[in-house]
């Protein structure tokens, strides 16, 4: 419990991001987030500007471009929604490459693209910049309720143990001979993933009583 640990956004460096404090860089990027989304979507110069703000971060802060770049894997869904809103939206219509599509529609998931790339590689350079515990207590200064620290905490702690669950349960799978190749096979998915939440909840009540039988009152000790 104790124990330090580690996490695979983060990149180790010595740089003067890596050091700045960490409930500072939180501030700062709700603040960047702010004036991106408050930015009208076509201000292009401006979104510009953001995008070399943020890749003169990452310089600074030294961590190689495609340790981020791997990790924007995360905005796949927001991409897709980007790209379909121009042909599912109403509108006067416009032509892209010879096809019929929605103006309005296009600078909607234009800008969703935009605002949402800045977010994710703001975010990402967070996380890549500061260490989990660090990021805790960097909101615990900034007076986030205790409740939700700790909860962020634990998940920091134990999602590590749960993945690790989950690779044991694919595993046992396969080597029964299962393998996911059509929806047929999504009802076994579904009871794995009932599963692997069910032993998640008795785990999680199994260390809150061993946390209470060692004098927990609500309030993680320093």
């Amino acid at each position: 419990m104790g124990a330090g640990h580690g996490h695979t956004l983060h990149y180790h460096g010595h740089s003067p991001v890596h050091r700045f404090p960490a409930h500072l860089k939180i501030l700062a990027l709700l603040a960047f987030m702010i004036v991106v989304v408050a930015t009208p979507r076509d201000w292009y110069a401006a979104f510009v500007v953001y995008l070399l703000a943020i890749t003169s971060v990452i310089g600074v802060s030294r961590v190689p471009p495609t340790y981020l770049l791997k990790r924007t894997v995360v905005e796949v869904p927001f991409l897709l929604f980007a790209v379909l809103l121009p042909f599912v939206a109403t509108g006067p219509r416009t032509e892209v490459l010879g096809v019929s599509v929605s103006q309005h529609g296009l600078e909607a998931g234009i800008a969703l693209l935009v605002k949402g790339t800045l977010g994710v590689l703001a975010s990402l350079t967070l996380a890549a910049t500061t260490e989990p515990q660090d990021l805790l207590l960097g909101l615990e200064r900034l007076r986030l309720p205790q409740q939700l620290v700790q909860i962020m905490s634990f998940m920091v702690r134990y999602l590590d143990v749960v993945t690790d669950e989950m690779r044991r349960m694919k595993v046992a799978r396969e080597s029964r001979g299962f393998t996911a190749r059509n929806p047929r096979h999504w009802p076994v998915l579904a009871r794995s993933a009932g599963a692997l939440f069910i032993r998640s909840y008795e785990r999680g009540e199994r260390v809150h009583l061993a946390m209470l039988s060692r004098g927990y009152t609500g309030k993680m000790p320093r």
